[in-house]
């Protein structure tokens, strides 16, 4: 690599980290790491190829054209905060991830929006992921927990809810939802 091309990559580089808060390779090696992934289900799940993938991770390529693909990385970025935490099995995280892999990204209420037209137990599961991700986007399980201590004595049920979603199994939560919609 001539100087010209270490300058560029360095350059991309720096954008990354301003744009995601850190170089894309070292946020996707993370990623493999945490979901046990390899660099070809990684560019899958996200819904890139093989080769852009690497453009990103080696710094020849800086920006992520595709918003759905951002939402994705932030979508598997929470995801193995989850695994880590142990809220997440690894099991459950392989049907997230196929999950992830078939958004098209938007925002939390336009994908609930659209998943409302769907039937049976898939919308229910996604809208319960759905409201676990805003309040894992929040505040840590840790964190949520404490709060749902907290919220105990004087309002239970809004502790009950804290603590199914905000730190529970996505199972438990489907379970929680289905009981309250009726």
């Amino acid at each position: 690599m001539d100087a010209a091309q270490q300058e560029a990559t360095a350059r991309a580089r720096e954008l990354q980290r301003s744009w995601y808060g850190e170089p894309l390779g070292a946020l996707f090696r993370r990623l493999i790491d945490d979901l046990g992934l390899n660099q070809a289900r990684l560019a899958s799940v996200l819904g890139l190829s093989a080769p852009m993938l690497s453009q990103l991770m080696s710094g020849q390529r800086a920006k992520i054209g595709n918003p759905a693909v951002v939402q994705r990385v932030q979508a598997l970025q929470e995801l193995a905060g989850q695994v880590a935490d142990g809220s997440v099995s690894a099991a459950e995280a392989t049907d997230r991830m196929d999950e992830i892999k078939k958004t098209a990204g938007g925002s939390v209420l336009n994908n609930t929006a659209q998943t409302a037209s769907s039937t049976g137990a898939t919308t229910v599961r996604r809208v319960v992921r759905e409201i676990q991700s805003l309040l894992r986007s929040v505040s840590a399980a840790g964190d949520i927990i404490d709060a749902a201590n907290t919220l105990a004595p004087t309002h239970p049920e809004l502790a009950e809810f804290l603590r199914v979603y905000g730190a529970g199994r996505t199972a438990d939560a489907v379970s929680h939802y289905e009981a309250h919609q009726s």
